[in-house]
């Protein structure tokens, strides 16, 4: 099912790609603080007075913005089977699921992890949420559309809050423990948390950071993107402003739960003896790869190999490496797209299929086969379906060809690639493979993850300060599965329920 009426925000400024500034770039906008956003509306109430009242093109935009935003708003109880609205304080840069905790009637409780992007008012922190999933064909249609946008979802609690030594830019899980999250901030180092026995922290001016429970060293300049944990082994990757990929094994740093009783059930081991005991342990380097000509972007791991891995960057490359011939890279594709290369991901049902994400607006499917040792290799498909630069692509771990993509335009894009040589007529309008678009933020979405214990659930945060003035939105959603499921089980469904409607309608 196409949503043509489901379009979204506008995108930022830097939606081209093309444009290149001094600062450093930033994925997520540092948040003002309250006096320089009271500054900025006195000074905006002037201009107005001073143009006689005439709206600016950025006024404008927010008015179309708005005006999108409720017609999509109008469409929740056709398109959604749920979706709940959270209002953020201040931005996250990334959320993803935790492990599931227990299961009930209508709905399970799963931890979701979040961070804070503060304007220095208060700490940066990581959060730890508890979030309440609706299960299939619980929640009302009138209820899911009933939501305020400056309020907090109850479906969403804080439970713990880590004060982060830095912005968190990336969040990772262990996939074998995934109580072990890996984040980046604004430093050469990669920090390990054991979210569990990290105590509970108030986040007030002045509060010391937490101590992570393991830092990976080994990057020369800045890593704040570029992050991966192995679904195989315990192994960390991560890419930074070096031009480097940077290996590291956290095997012998983790133990089972409980089996270690110095750790009090911690799985980080509690390593060295006699040393300062408010000293984060650290790891050096596994390998470090060389091969690209611009900061490292995004990484990923091969599904059936820790050995095995691929990389993207400014430089427009994609490179796959493996880690048993050495350091240098196995193939690289000199331009895998048009302009900087913003995210990657590796099929986790098909070893053979790499996807990619650009500012030049572009997702771009490749099979490795298909690459040559001397960097020559076109994608088997370009997916042109955003308006802005895209910032995050990720497989779905329920159906081998479906895969999402959000971008700098606000929205977030369902494809199945299956479904690019079967395009129908009534689909022709549409890009091909897109069946599905979430124009639920109104500002760009910076992150979203599937859930792998929930089928077909995704939660999603925007970053809304250009739009709204406030801090983000999170939202958790599930399309309605009359979207995905074969059309012959939908037709006889609808028909069955068509009857049943028919035969009440005919009772006296």
């Amino acid at each position: 099912m196409e949503s043509d009426e489901a379009t979204a925000a506008a995108a930022s400024p830097q939606a081209s790609g093309g444009i290149v500034t001094p600062l450093p770039k930033k994925r997520g906008r540092k948040p003002k603080s309250k006096d320089d956003s009271q500054t900025e509306q006195q000074s905006g109430g002037g201009k107005m007075k001073e143009s006689g009242g005439k709206k600016t093109k950025k006024q404008e935009e927010e008015k179309s913005v708005d005006e999108k935003y409720t017609q999509w708003k109008g469409l929740v109880p056709i398109l959604y089977d749920w979706l709940a609205n959270h209002n953020l304080v201040w931005p996250s840069l990334s959320c993803r699921w935790g492990p599931q905790l227990d299961q009930a009637t209508y709905k399970n409780r799963q931890r979701l992890y979040l961070s804070e992007q503060t304007d220095g008012s208060v700490p940066n922190t990581l959060v730890i949420a508890n979030c309440e999933v609706v299960k299939p064909r619980v929640a009302a249609a009138e209820h899911i559309s009933q939501f305020n946008e400056e309020a907090r979802s109850p479906f969403v609690k804080k439970f713990k809050t880590i004060i982060h030594p830095g912005e968190v830019n990336r969040i990772r899980e262990l996939p074998q423990n995934s109580k072990i999250v890996a984040t980046h901030t604004d430093s050469p180092d990669v920090l390990i948390w054991d979210v569990d026995t990290q105590p509970n922290r108030h986040a007030v001016l002045g509060a010391a950071s937490s101590r992570p429970d393991l830092i990976l060293t080994g990057h020369q300049d800045n890593a704040e993107y570029a992050l991966a944990m192995c679904p195989t082994e315990p192994f960390v990757l991560s890419g930074g402003k070096d031009k480097l990929v940077v290996l590291w094994s956290i095997q012998d740093h983790i133990t089972t739960v409980g089996t270690d009783s110095k750790s009090s059930g911690s799985i980080i081991k509690q390593t060295g003896e006699g040393g300062d005991k408010n000293e984060s342990p650290s790891v050096g380097p596994r390998g470090v790869y060389q091969g690209h000509d611009d900061t490292v972007e995004d990484v990923a791991f091969s599904p059936t190999s820790a050995q095995e891995f691929c990389s993207v960057g400014d430089d427009s490359c994609l490179i796959l490496w493996d880690a048993r011939t050495g350091t240098s890279p196995v193939t690289k594709v000199e331009k895998a797209h048009d302009a900087d290369v913003h995210c990657v991901d590796w099929n986790p049902h098909d070893d053979n299929l790499i996807l990619t994400g650009s500012a030049d607006n572009t997702v771009r499917l490749y099979d490795r086969r298909k690459l040559t040792s001397n960097g020559v290799g076109t994608p088997i498909y370009k997916f042109e379906g955003h308006k802005a630069a895209v910032l995050c692509v990720q497989w779905s771990p329920d159906k081998a060809s479906v895969f999402g993509s959000s971008a700098e335009d606000g929205l977030l894009n369902i494809w199945d690639y299956d479904k690019v040589s079967k395009k129908s007529d009534r689909a022709a309008k549409n890009p091909a493979g897109l069946f599905f678009q979430h124009a639920g933020h109104r500002d760009k979405v910076v992150d979203f993850h599937w859930n792998a214990a929930d089928p077909w659930t995704i939660v999603s945060v925007s970053d809304d300060c250009e739009t709204t003035g406030g801090g983000g939105t999170l939202q958790i959603w599930r399309m309605s599965d009359l979207i995905y499921r074969p059309e012959e089980e939908v037709v006889t469904e609808l028909e069955k329920f068509k009857s049943h409607v028919m035969a009440c309608a005919s009772k006296p």
